[in-house]
């Protein structure tokens, strides 16, 4: 049973595969076709009574013309809208499943107790609707949604199940930074996807667990070969890379400089100048673009940086469906508009500054990738199914996990004191990972031993790590009745195992 289930297994991959090679000739025939940038409605709680209601549903979209997709989404076919919150809010969410499977919907980045966090445990069967509240307490920055059910998390995102969320608060609107969602202030939610003759595909093969699902074409809003028509003048772009696995390698066609303003947790101390800029899956950025000078310029993405390195280089650099630098969105300013004169400001926040001499204890974690379970019954991932890799985990050493432990929803891996500080080290083997934690936000100590990158800067929920990366984090949400999730955030890792849960503790540990 285990070889017939390989060789069918493997028979789809071709299949699919020739698919794919029959389906690019249609997606260059429309490649040099411009589409309006799709801007996602807005939903601002304050103008809902605080109230915001959600549907995941299935739907069907066309991302070529004539031809239908099927796909899911929030409130609409593909995607979800964009929500508004704002610090010192109270935010009560409906969110409905109007899906034939189950689901989970994670606030990512928010900072909310691990009851109301969307996490595994907090499933939605179909036809159920779940009601968290939110009390939002944290500086701006921009955040997102995105389906996390376990086992099922990577086709769940993939297909459409994800949207942003814009949080605001009285010191980021004094700044005077674009803010005009839509003309000035654009959501930018950055994915990959492969298509067969024009239709989204979901490619399953040994290679897709072990790398992450990696696509042939960017998209940008779900909008492919997407133009942004903008004034001429400051532009702020929210980016959000929502892909599966990809880590996108930033920077503009014309080699212009942009200034880098905000991470995940939220505005830098100061703008930084930058050319390029890398962004992992789950991780956000926020940058302002000068556009004064009138002329149209290309945001794209080069290669996938992480897999020139490690086991991706050991292997030729498999995974990489793309085949050179690649437009994300085109930037059109427009005559005759331009936006309001703009200085960026020299200085944008006074940020919290965590005190590593104040951190009471360090764990150690590495991401693990064991290839005895990855070369197990019937071959290479043998009996691999749409449940990614259940198949292959049984909970025991050697498969994909942390610390060589695949998840297990009934264990608690860390307990944690509410209130600490504490110093976490985390490495991985074989490839590198980009590493989420729910419930907190943390600052980068150190990279290999030595001083983080210029990417790790500012406040963090997702980092990238293989060599030993030290993070401080402080502890300030309750996980007392649910636990929060720590994993790698290439989905289908995630999904496969490579994921742990900790709780907070009113008591000393």
């Amino acid at each position: 049973m285990a070889n017939t289930t390989r060789r069918t297994f493997l028979v789809g991959s071709a299949v699919a595969g020739a698919s794919v090679a029959a389906g690019s000739r249609l997606q260059r025939l429309e490649a040099a076709e411009p589409n309006p940038l799709r801007i996602p409605e807005i939903i601002d709680a304050r103008r809902q009574a605080n109230g915001i209601t959600l549907k995941a549903q299935e739907g069907r979209t066309p991302f070529f013309t004539g031809r239908e997709s099927a796909t899911r989404g929030f409130n609409g076919s593909y995607l979800g809208p964009t929500l508004r919150l704002h610090r010192g809010d109270e935010v009560e969410v409906s969110v409905t499943n109007d899906m034939r499977d189950a689901t989970a919907v994670h606030w990512h980045g928010l900072l909310v107790p691990a009851e109301a966090d969307g996490g595994p445990h907090q499933m939605i069967q179909p036809g159920a609707t779940w009601r968290p509240r939110l009390a939002v307490d944290q500086p701006a920055a921009t955040l997102w949604y995105h389906a996390h059910p376990h086992g099922v998390t990577a086709r769940q995102v993939y297909g459409g199940l994800a949207g942003m969320i814009i949080l605001a608060d009285d010191a980021e609107r004094a700044l005077g930074l674009p803010s005009e969602y839509g003309v000035d202030d654009l959501p930018v939610i950055l994915q990959d996807k492969v298509f067969s003759e024009g239709r989204l595909l979901y490619p399953e093969s040994p290679m897709t667990i072990m790398t992450g699902q990696r696509g042939d074409t960017v998209l940008a809003n779900g909008t492919r070969n997407a133009v942004a028509r903008v004034p001429a003048g400051l532009v702020r772009l929210r980016l959000l890379n929502g892909s599966n696995a990809r880590v996108y390698d930033l920077s503009f066609s014309d080699g212009r400089a942009f200034h880098w303003i905000a991470t995940d947790g939220g505005l830098l101390e100061r703008p930084v100048e930058r050319r390029s800029l890398w962004l992992a899956p789950g991780q956000r950025a926020e940058i302002l673009v000068d556009l004064s000078d009138g002329r149209a310029v290309a945001l794209r993405t080069d290669l996938d940086p992480t897999l020139r390195a490690g086991m991706m280089r050991m292997m030729g650099g498999a995974g990489e469906p793309l085949d050179g630098p690649t437009t994300v969105v085109r930037l059109e300013p427009q005559a005759g508009t331009p936006s309001p004169k703009r200085a960026i400001p020299e200085r944008l926040v006074e940020p919290e500054r965590l005190d590593s001499a104040r951190a009471v204890r360090r764990r150690e974690l590495r991401l693990t990738m064991g290839m005895g379970g990855m070369m197990g019954r019937g071959g290479m991932m043998g009996g691999m199914g749409p449940g990614m890799g259940r198949g292959m985990m049984g909970g025991g050493m050697g498969s994909f996990g942390i610390d060589g432990r695949a998840f297990d929803m009934d264990r608690i891996d860390q307990t944690v004191r509410l209130g600490d500080t504490e110093i976490w080290q985390v490495s991985s083997e074989m490839m590198i990972h980009p590493f989420h934690m729910h419930g907190v936000h943390f600052q980068v100590l150190s990279r290999a031993g030595s001083r983080p990158a210029i990417n790790d800067s500012g406040p963090r929920d997702t980092v990238l790590v293989q060599e030993p990366v030290e993070i401080l984090v402080r502890f300030t949400q309750r996980a007392a009745s649910a636990p929060f999730m720590f994993h790698c955030h290439t989905l289908e890792h995630e999904d496969a195992g490579m994921m742990g849960q900790y709780k907070t503790s009113d008591q000393a540990i």
